[in-house]
């Protein structure tokens, strides 16, 4: 279902979805483990594409985008603040342990993912000679 859902129609034969495949689906199945509502859930995974959208699209250092995933959970916990109400839903303890999901699933291997996303690699070529 995953797979359907990200859209990812190379899945054998790419190495990228693959591990964008395993990226999503340990976040979720970690979430689920978490017992978070649905509601949860969702804005969970916002913040795993949140900050792999940072790496893989806008091209952000790991420092860069450790200060927008702080800026994105500063409002979880506060009652009043409507600018980032979505993000409210979890406790204190749950957006520690979001930090932490993220700091050992994406930013401590932020090299290997710029690779993915941003390395030159070859094509392999495959001809007669």
């Amino acid at each position: 279902k995953m797979e359907e859902f990200l859209n990812l129609t190379q899945l054998k034969t790419s190495l990228k979805e693959a591990i964008l495949l395993d990226y999503y689906t340990a976040g979720f199945w970690w979430a689920r483990e978490m017992n978070f509502s649905l509601i949860q859930l969702s804005g969970f995974m916002e913040l795993l594409n949140f900050a792999l959208e940072n790496l893989s699209g806008k091209h952000m250092t790991l420092g860069d985008n450790l200060k927008e995933l702080e800026r994105a959970m500063a409002a979880i916990g506060e009652t009043e603040s409507e600018e980032r109400g979505d993000l409210n839903l979890f406790s204190i303890e749950q957006a520690k342990a979001i930090i932490d999901y993220l700091v050992t699933s994406l930013f401590k291997h932020y090299k290997a993912y710029e690779y993915l996303f941003h390395g030159h690699r070859e094509e392999p070529v495959i001809s007669n000679e």
